[in-house]
């Protein structure tokens, strides 16, 4: 018996070493595929595609964009589906099809020349239970759809096009006069103000009572029926899948959202083109939601609404899901025209973390980085990595954090006289957002109209932002409004107003090594009852203590030089 238990003792310390040295092995594994990042990630893996391929021509596919190839396109992917999977070869030409299915281990290759133009029939694209701006909903199957699949790939560089013009709403504001007429001449209706049109009367009924596009007073399937139209999808929604790929093609004119890649894990978009008319409603080019492990690299976005877009789910609905956006690297990517670069939010109710972006362009963008949500999402936003950023003529802010989101972009809140200050404090509860740690390095802004826009809750400050290495030429500086724990530093400024940084309740707070021309008396601007620990170190050349101008409700002692 003591030979026995002897034995199973060496068993067990070697199992154990084992399993230690396995753990270790993984560990370092997960470090080494990206030295630089800084969290732990593990290679986003690529999806596995068999050899087998067949071309949708040998299934009755019609060149030429008259014939609808719903069919040919079924019958190819389940086809080489039969084998184990493969690739679905789309040569150059011009085809039309209804909504493509996808399946497991199937690669889509749209060769150079190809265009792939989906119907403007809309009766081809029946309303199925899905999650639309971060809520669980009704909405038209999108154009490409799958779910619950693994390795999935589109290839090639050909081009992919949802025909949205048959299906967006226009605002006449953002078309020449030569467009708006065309748009009225071609059918569709108007809005009472006839500064609106509409593809269709049924979609005007369906806008009325919408909350940002959902419709939340209806509740059965029957309900949203009667406004199909309104009910407008994402051209690409993968759902629940594993190892996608994306790589080589562009995808353009979506009826909303581009590409949505829904609880994701191993997602990789890279050599894409991604792009919509600017005046495009909700026209975002790539919404990441709650997904884990994602490479975002070597890609162009052009488009209606934000370029690059980080999500975890919309207030309750997304809490419920509880699924965070995690483990994502953004980087060699430029965007033209979007109302943001790199955003994260407004839906961010299940959190997200570890998040790095770096080598990004961002040329007329409305905005360049932009994190936003408001008090109801909930979720915690942290471990932001963001370094080697070049923007160039920004219409508004360069840097933005809004916490009062109200769901237009920053070009209408600053024309409706901006964001406003709110000192009201709220209680702190599962539905109070949350953004911390968060490192902003070594951006060039070559022209906007503000610098940098910081902006918490009193009851949630943001919370752990560094800015360090910024050189910013803009109309306005930076505003800071209920923030803790920001640290800037080695920031150069070259702004057109007199006052450079405007700070209101700001705590525990530094500001080493910044440079900026004013003289003004008031060149920083201090404000808020709860203002605390605000340092600044003086340069040799610059006396901050004759710039600032500190309000009366400011506590004695809370800023210091």
């Amino acid at each position: 018996m003591k030979i026995k238990s002897t034995n199973l003792l060496i068993a067990l310390t070697l199992l154990l070493s084992f399993w230690s040295f396995n753990v270790k092995a993984q560990k370092a594994k997960a470090t080494s595929f990206y030295p630089n990042l800084e969290f732990k990630m593990s290679k986003v893996q690529e999806p596995v595609i068999p050899k087998n391929s067949v071309n949708i021509k040998d299934f009755g596919a019609v060149n030429g964009g008259y014939v609808l190839n719903t069919k040919a396109f079924a019958d190819a992917i389940d086809a080489v589906a039969k084998k184990g999977g493969g690739k679905v070869i789309i040569p150059p030409g011009i085809w039309l099809t209804g909504p493509i299915i996808l399946k497991s281990n199937i690669e889509l290759h749209a060769e150079t020349g190809a265009l792939i133009k989906f119907s403007t029939d809309k009766s081809l694209y029946p309303i199925i239970e899905t999650s639309f701006e971060g809520l669980n909903t009704w909405r038209c199957i999108s154009p490409i759809y799958g779910k619950n699949l693994e390795n999935v790939a589109f290839t090639g560089n050909g081009v992919w096009d949802g025909s949205g013009e048959a299906w967006r709403q226009v605002k006449k504001s953002k078309l020449t006069d030569d467009q708006w007429k065309k748009f009225v001449a071609s059918g569709g209706v108007l809005n009472d103000k006839k500064d609106s049109w509409y593809p269709s009367e049924q979609y005007l009924k369906g806008s009325k009572g919408a909350d940002q596009n959902v419709r939340l007073d209806l509740k059965t399937k029957e309900q949203f029926e009667e406004i199909h139209d309104f009910l407008r999808p994402a051209m690409v929604s993968i759902q629940n899948s594993k190892r996608v790929l994306f790589d080589g093609p562009v995808f353009q004119n979506s009826p909303s959202w581009n590409l949505h890649p829904l609880m994701i894990e191993d997602l990789i978009v890279r050599n894409v083109t991604v792009r919509n008319p600017w005046y495009s409603q909700n026209g975002d080019g790539l919404d990441v939601e709650s997904c884990k492990n994602v490479l975002i690299e070597n890609s162009s976005f052009d488009v209606g609404d934000d370029a690059i877009c980080i999500k975890s789910g919309k207030d309750k609905d997304g809490r419920d899901r509880g699924i965070a956006c995690e483990n994502i690297i953004v980087r060699n990517n430029i965007v033209y025209h979007g109302h943001g670069g790199v955003t994260v939010g407004s839906e961010m109710s299940g959190g997200v973390k570890n998040l790095h972006v770096s080598n990004c362009t961002f040329m007329g963008t409305d905005v360049g980085l932009r994190f936003k949500s408001t008090r109801g999402r909930g979720g915690i936003v942290e471990n932001i990595f963001i370094s080697d950023i070049f923007m160039t003529d920004i219409p508004s802010q360069a840097i933005s954090f809004d916490l009062y989101y109200g769901g237009k972009s920053i070009a209408e809140t600053l024309a409706e006289g901006g964001t406003p200050v709110k000192n009201k404090m709220m209680a702190v509860n599962d539905e109070t957002p949350q953004f911390k740690n968060i490192s902003i390095r070594n951006v060039t802004i070559a022209g906007a109209y503000q610098a940098v826009f910081l902006q918490g809750l009193p009851e949630m400050n943001l919370e752990n932002i560094e800015i360090s290495n910024l050189t910013a030429k803009a109309e306005n500086g930076f505003s800071i409004i209920d923030a803790n724990g920001i640290k800037i530093s080695n920031i150069k400024l070259d702004i057109k107003k007199p006052t450079v940084f405007e700070i209101y309740n700001g705590k525990n707070m530094s500001f080493k090594d910044v440079e900026f021309e004013s003289t003004s008396e008031k060149a920083i601007s201090i404000n808020g009852e709860v203002s605390q620990n605000i340092q600044f170190v003086s340069t040799p050349t610059s006396d901050f203590a004759k710039k600032t101008s500190i309000g009366e409700n400011v506590p004695k002692g809370a800023v210091k030089f």
